[in-house]
C-alpha cells in the first residue's frame, strides 16, 4: 500500500506538473499573441492618426493639382488639327492652328518650328531655327530654316481673330514631320499645339495646288471633337472627387472594422488566459 501511495503521489505530481507546465506554456503563448496583436494595433493606429492629420493637406494638394490642370474659364487655348495633314509633293498646304475662344495675337510672338530638330550638341553656339517666326508684327527671317525661306506665311489679317495657321508652299518629302505652333507670351495654360504633316509621293497633285485661304475652309477640329474634349473634362471634375471620396470611405470603414476585430481578439485572448490560469 505504501508503494502504491508513493506511486500514486508521484503520478499525481507528474500529472500536476504536466498540467502546470501546459498552463504556463499556454499562458506564455497567449501573452505572445497578445503582444503581437497589440503591437500591430498600435502601428495601425499610428498610421491611421498620421493619415487623419495629413488628410486636409493631401486633399488640398489633390484638388489644387486637379484644378491647376483644368483650363480657366474664358482663357484662350491654342488648338491645332488632331488629324494629320496629308499632301502630295509640290502641293501648297495649310497647317491649321487657332485660338479658342478667338483672341487677338497681332501684338504677340508666334513661333512655328519642328520639335524633332535639335541643336547640334557639338556646337555650343548653335540654336534651333524656325520654320516661321512672327515677332513685333512682322516676320523674322534671320532665324529661319534655309529650306523654308520664301515658302511660309501666316494669315496676318486673321491674327486678330486668333488664326495662327501656317501656309507652306511647294511641299517636298523633306517637309514631312511634326510642326509646333507656339505663342510664348500667351496668358494660358495651353500655349502650343503640334500638327502632323505627311507628304505622300503616291498621291496625285491636287488640281487646285493652293489650299483655300478662307479661314472657314481650314481643316480645324470638328465641333464634336471639341465638345467631346470639354465634356470629358467636365466628367473628370465630377468623377475624380467622387472616386477619392469612396476610396477614403472604404479605407475608413476598413480601419474601423479592423480596429473592432483586433479589440475582440485581445478580449478573447485575455479571457482565454484567465480561464486557463484558473
Amino acid at each position: 500500500m505504501g508503494f502504491q501511495c508513493v506511486d500514486h503521489a508521484s503520478y499525481d505530481a507528474t500529472v500536476g506538473g504536466y498540467k502546470a507546465s501546459l498552463s504556463a506554456d499556454s499562458f506564455n503563448s497567449s501573452q505572445t499573441e497578445t503582444r503581437v496583436c497589440f503591437s500591430v494595433f498600435i502601428l495601425f493606429k499610428i498610421h491611421m492618426m498620421e493619415l487623419i492629420y495629413t488628410f486636409p493637406l493631401w486633399t488640398f494638394i489633390l484638388f489644387s493639382s486637379f484644378f491647376a490642370c483644368s483650363p480657366v474659364k474664358g482663357e484662350s487655348l491654342v488648338i491645332g488639327s488632331h488629324q494629320p495633314i496629308i499632301a502630295a509633293p509640290h502641293d501648297d498646304v495649310i497647317l491649321p492652328c487657332h485660338l479658342d475662344p478667338p483672341f487677338n495675337v497681332e501684338g504677340l510672338t508666334v513661333e512655328w518650328s519642328k520639335p524633332d530638330l535639335k541643336p547640334d550638341p557639338a556646337d555650343r553656339l548653335s540654336r534651333v531655327e524656325y520654320v516661321h517666326l512672327y515677332r513685333d508684327r512682322r516676320e523674322v527671317t534671320d532665324m529661319k530654316l534655309p529650306s523654308y525661306v520664301s515658302r511660309t506665311s501666316l494669315f496676318t489679317h486673321d491674327l486678330k481673330h486668333g488664326n495662327i495657321s501656317l501656309k507652306i508652299s511647294n511641299v517636298t518629302l523633306a517637309d514631312t514631320g511634326r510642326y509646333r505652333c507656339f505663342i510664348p507670351k500667351l496668358k494660358s495654360r495651353v500655349k502650343e499645339s503640334v500638327v502632323q504633316l505627311v507628304v505622300d509621293p503616291d498621291l496625285i497633285k491636287t488640281s487646285t495646288t493652293e489650299t483655300p485661304l478662307d479661314p472657314s475652309d481650314l481643316r480645324t477640329p470638328d465641333p464634336e471633337v471639341r465638345t467631346e474634349v470639354k465634356g470629358g473634362r467636365d466628367r473628370m471634375r465630377i468623377w475624380v472627387p467622387l472616386l477619392v471620396f469612396f476610396v477614403l470611405l472604404l479605407g475608413g470603414v476598413g480601419a474601423y472594422f479592423y480596429k473592432r476585430l483586433c479589440k475582440d481578439d485581445l478580449k478573447n485572448e485575455s479571457t482565454h488566459s484567465n480561464s486557463t490560469l484558473v
